[in-house]
């Protein structure tokens, strides 16, 4: 084997593991998203428990919390494509 052929390799399993690690990574950001969503949803269902006469206006707002929460998540998927 000469050392070329070896740095290649090295080179080609260092790429791979990079993307693999990428991966990982949005993985492990995808969490706090996660957990953003299940509080955003327990804090509305407290509070139309408290208060069932505004419900709509909770619900709205839950759904808006929901969807700035995932634009979090969609980002980083996003930027995973791009870098």
């Amino acid at each position: 084997m000469s050392l070329s052929y070896l740095a290649q390799e090295a080179a080609t399993n260092t790429e791979s593991t990079i993307s693999g690690l990428g991966a990982v990574g949005y993985g492990l950001a995808a969490i706090g998203p996660g957990i953003g969503v299940g509080i955003v949803v327990g804090k509305a269902i407290e509070g139309i428990a408290r208060q069932p006469e505004l419900q709509g206006t909770i619900r709205t707002n839950m759904f808006l919390g929901i969807a700035f929460t995932e634009a979090l998540a969609l980002i980083g998927l996003v930027a995973g494509f791009i870098f």
